[in-house]
Parts: C-alpha cells; sequence; structure tokens
C-alpha cells in the first residue's frame, strides 16, 4: 500500500505537470484534527481547473493515479438517471485501487470553487499556481459539533420514537420481516440516534462531534450505554427483535430525560408509558387475533 507520502506527492506532482490544473485542495477527515488516523481514510481531494471538458472526454486521464479496483462517476450516473448536471463546471471520480487506497477527486472550474471553498471548515490548500484560493483560517471540525435542540425539536424527537414503533409491531405480527426492519432502522433509529447526540452534546457542552452516521457513538458513551446500544441491533428472527425494541426503548427513555433535565423541557410519560405496555401487549397477541385490543 503506497504511504500517505507517496500518495501526496502523486497528487500533487500530477497537478504540477498540467497547466489546465490551477489549484489543489483537501476536505474530508484528512483535514480534521479531531479524526483518527487509520488506513481507510480516503484522500478528498479537488483540483480547480481551467475547464472541466478535456478532462471528462479523455477516460484514461486518471490512469496516473494507479491499478484501479473499482471506480464511480456519481455525476455521471445522475445524468443517466435524468438528473439536470453541469457538467462545465464540476465533475467527480471515486477511485478504489488495488494497493488499498482511496481518491476522491473532483474537478472544478475557477468560478465553482469560489461558491463552495470558504464554507466548509475542514479544508486545506495544497497547491494554488496562480493564488486563486482565497484566505482561509486552520481547519477545524466546528460546522459538524452537535446542535443544541429547541424544545419542538426535543418535543417532535420523542413524539416520533414513540408513534412510529407501533408500526414496526405491525410489521412483527404481520410477519412482515423487511417492513418491520426497515420501519425499525429508518424511523425508530433515526429517533434514537437524534437523541444520543443530544444526550453526548449535553456531556460536552456541544463542543464535539459525533461523526457522520454516529461513528464515534462508542467513543462517547459509557460501557454500559454502549453495551444497550448494541443490543438494538437485532438479528433476523421476531423474539430478538421484540427484544432488541425494548432494549432501544430503554436506552432511549434514559438518554431523554437526562436531555429533558438538562435543557428543564418536558418528557411525555403518558406516551412512553402508553405505547411500551401497548407494544408489551402486541407482542404477546396470537397471529389469529381477530381484535387488537
Amino acid at each position: 500500500m503506497r504511504s500517505e507520502k507517496e500518495m501526496f506527492d502523486l497528487i500533487i506532482g500530477v497537478a504540477r505537470k498540467d497547466k489546465r490544473i490551477r489549484a489543489v485542495y483537501m476536505n474530508g477527515s484528512r483535514t480534521n484534527p479531531h479524526a483518527p488516523k487509520d488506513i481507510f481514510q480516503d484522500y478528498d481531494i479537488v483540483y480547480v481547473v481551467t475547464e472541466t471538458a478535456s478532462f471528462i472526454k479523455d477516460e484514461n486521464w486518471i490512469d496516473v493515479f494507479g491499478d484501479l479496483l473499482m471506480i464511480q462517476e456519481p455525476d455521471k450516473n445522475d445524468k443517466l438517471l435524468g438528473m439536470e448536471m453541469n457538467f462545465d463546471r464540476s465533475y467527480g471520480y471515486l477511485m478504489l485501487f488495488t494497493d488499498g487506497n482511496r481518491i476522491d477527486l473532483h474537478i472544478e472550474t475557477r468560478e465553482s470553487m469560489m461558491e463552495g471553498y470558504v464554507s466548509d471548515k475542514l479544508t486545506i490548500p495544497l497547491l494554488d499556481k496562480d493564488n486563486c484560493l482565497p484566505l482561509i483560517p486552520a481547519p477545524t471540525n466546528s460546522d459538524y459539533y452537535v446542535k443544541k435542540p429547541t424544545e419542538p425539536q426535543f418535543t417532535s424527537c420523542c413524539s416520533e420514537f414513540w408513534w412510529c414503533l407501533q408500526n414496526v409491531a405491525k410489521g412483527i405480527w404481520r410477519d412482515e420481516l423487511p417492513y418491520a426492519k426497515l420501519m425499525f432502522e429508518n424511523t425508530t433509529r433515526t429517533s434514537l440516534d437524534e437523541m444520543v447526540s443530544w444526550w453526548i452534546g449535553t456531556k460536552h457542552d456541544f463542543q464535539v462531534s459525533t461523526g457522520k452516521m454516529g461513528k464515534y457513538y462508542k467513543k462517547f458513551l459509557p460501557e454500559s450505554y454502549w453495551a444497550m446500544y448494541e443490543e438494538t441491533y437485532s438479528a433476523g428472527n421476531y423474539d430478538n427483535l421484540w427484544d432488541s425494541i425494548f432494549i432501544t426503548c430503554e436506552l432511549f427513555r434514559i438518554l431523554a430525560k437526562d436531555v429533558a433535565e438538562y435543557f428543564l423541557f418536558t418528557y411525555p410519560v403518558d406516551d412512553d408509558t402508553n405505547m411500551t405496555e401497548y407494544l408489551k401487549h402486541v407482542r404477546k397477541l396470537p397471529f389469529d387475533a381477530k381484535e387488537i385490543l
């Protein structure tokens, strides 16, 4: 696997030799001083170019970066799906190489760069032939800190959590596993994760990021809470799914009450009590039941 130095030498070396490439900058996890460093980190690179057409026309120009295991061109895919795309402004290549390195490379015109360069605080300039890159402060992940919830946001999260569980229960009773599992993941877990992030925020004065899709939860949650969170993931049998549902309810309850106390919000105790009893009842409901209650 090529080293970080080899990769940067290659990325910047290509840019130095190509007159069409006027500047290079990087964003993503490699610019984040708080992100763990490991072998799977991508190189999120942007080339600021004089024009994009000649790059797109020459499908082999990216061969210089190494032997490809797979490439994805999301802009091309979006256009094939009927979306309106402007390749004259920017174009992207997601490249995974046979040595394990990955480069997410975007080419964009100076005009496109001027619209977005200063908006991402996790940005580092790597090369600027024309002094076209605006001055920016040192990279920080402050834009990704957990945001404090308003009381309506907290109330809505609790309501969504308890309400949508009845859909999960319904799917289990009907023996509709895909529906039950996806309903749980797309609604219940969404609300749970929102509450987990808020809870972590309260413990760190909302000066911390929990990472994309909660990837740092394990780092911030106490061991006992993390153990509960792990148990919210179920196998493909219904008993296991039911167990995970009640663990999820318990964890949500604990965290939400703490968040409510921190902000002096009101936790919906009645919704919690009523829906918990409802779920217990549905779990015991015969498959050929004629009435719910």
